[in-house]
């Protein structure tokens, strides 16, 4: 059963950040349709597009680092491999927490989205950081314990896109307030489902 779910787990990575790249930066690369859905006004339109830009990039490094933390097989052969591919995870987050507060202030949906990524933003951020700190005590429970929350609240972009179709597109539901309900539901949906795998799982 883990090695299903770990298997799951990376096949959705792998097929989030090729649609998350080729959106972003192939069919839309200058956010015309993105803007185009904004209820603020962009007072600084192309450091929007830089902080997005870089928001993204980096929110892909952590999409692609993750799933190599969690296979078995790669850390049991090279714990080196695992100690560098967890810098570069843990790296990519912190360097995103500014991307990422900026963005929050001109989200879709108003100040009930920018509250709902502020607190993504800040869970993203200190579930991370709480997973280093316990690996750099040699608590590997723990670690991987906070580590796996982290995990799953790097696919949040990827359940605002689920709920948002869901609630938009088949239930006709207004985009902005689609966007914002999903706003809030990424993350607790998202730390829900990390919670069912810590409690699921044999630690060893």
């Amino acid at each position: 059963m883990k090695k299903v779910i770990k298997v799951t787990l990376v096949i959705i990575s792998i097929m989030w950040v090729f649609h998350t790249f080729s959106k972003n930066f192939m069919i839309d690369p200058s956010f015309e349709k993105f803007i185009s859905r904004k209820d603020q006004i962009l007072t600084n339109e192309s450091l929007w597009v830089l902080m997005i830009r870089t928001h993204i990039t980096l929110a892909i490094v952590s999409l692609i680092t993750g799933p190599l933390g969690v296979i078995t097989a790669i850390r049991v052969k090279s714990v080196n491999f695992h100690r560098w591919n967890g810098r570069i995870y843990v790296l990519s987050i912190l360097l995103n927490f500014i991307p990422g507060i900026y963005v929050a202030f001109f989200a879709t949906g108003g100040w009930l989205s920018t509250i709902g990524f502020l607190i993504l933003n800040t869970l993203w951020l200190g579930t991370t950081i709480l997973g280093y700190l316990y690996i750099k005590k040699r608590k590997m429970i723990l670690h991987s314990q906070w580590i796996i929350r982290s995990f799953f609240l790097s696919f949040s972009n990827m359940m605002i896109y689920i709920i948002v179709t869901i609630a938009h597109n088949l239930m006709n539901f207004p985009y902005g307030n689609s966007y914002m309900v999903a706003v809030w539901l990424c993350w607790i949906i998202n730390l829900l489902f990390a919670e069912l795998i810590i409690r699921t799982r044999t630690f060893v």
